[in-house]
């Protein structure tokens, strides 16, 4: 059976940054129980008080798992070295037989120069290709029989160093997210690897973006 403690925490859940708010203590408490009373109201199917929710947000406690959380700051700290590469160019092509053709004739002409950023992600139905802007004309070349539905230049990555432990702990690629959407950062396109964790970004966002994910090591 629901009660409005329930249905606050179901809320708060639903929205981390307005849990994160509450926890920090930056919230009007009554503002915010005024804005929640409808949607709990309905969830309930009756009438509620404006301070039974009140009540109930002063009494929330999120969810702490202390060893997590000293993982994840230890995480943090212990970030590697960041690196920023600019002049790329990102392209999306739709599935084909003959796209993987295409990725190898890439790869010939990359393989032995170490300065050029590249990575070729194949979802389930499209794939990504985000290259050095300097070989724009041989990437079209080589996929000029595919279908490109989008294309952007002037984009800029962002790679984190990652610690080993990094897939055993919860909640780190959401503290990358969560510092940059903070900032109103919109981030492009996502790449990763076990240990390195890529964002790509505009150009004229990218020094934001850097100042951002160095501040997490802080």
């Amino acid at each position: 059976m629901k009660t409005i403690a329930t249905c606050v925490e179901e809320i708060l859940v639903s929205q981390p940054f307005l849990e994160d708010a509450l926890t920090r203590n930056i919230l009007n408490y009554s503002a915010l129980a005024e804005e929640l009373r409808d949607p709990i109201s309905k969830m309930l199917r009756k009438p509620v008080k404006t301070g039974a929710i009140m009540m109930a947000l002063r009494r929330y406690s999120p969810p702490k798992e202390m060893a997590n959380k000293i993982k994840l700051n230890k995480a943090l700290q212990n970030l590697g070295d960041i690196t920023v590469r600019s002049d790329l160019s990102d392209y999306t092509f739709k599935n084909s037989p003959s796209l993987i053709q295409a990725h190898l004739r890439t790869l010939e002409i990359i393989k032995n120069d170490p300065h050029i950023f590249y990575t070729f992600t194949r979802g389930v139905h499209e794939s990504n290709v985000l290259i050095t802007t300097a070989l724009k004309d041989q990437i079209e070349k080589f996929y000029d029989n595919e279908v490109c539905t989008a294309v952007q230049d002037h984009l800029s990555a962002i790679t984190i160093g990652l610690p080993k432990e990094n897939t055993k702990i919860a909640g780190l690629y959401y503290q990358f997210f969560k510092r940059l959407a903070w900032e109103g950062i919109s981030l492009y396109e996502v790449v990763s690897t076990t240990n390195e964790f890529t964002i790509l970004v505009e150009d004229d966002v990218v020094d934001k973006a850097f100042s951002a994910v160095k501040g997490l090591k802080n």
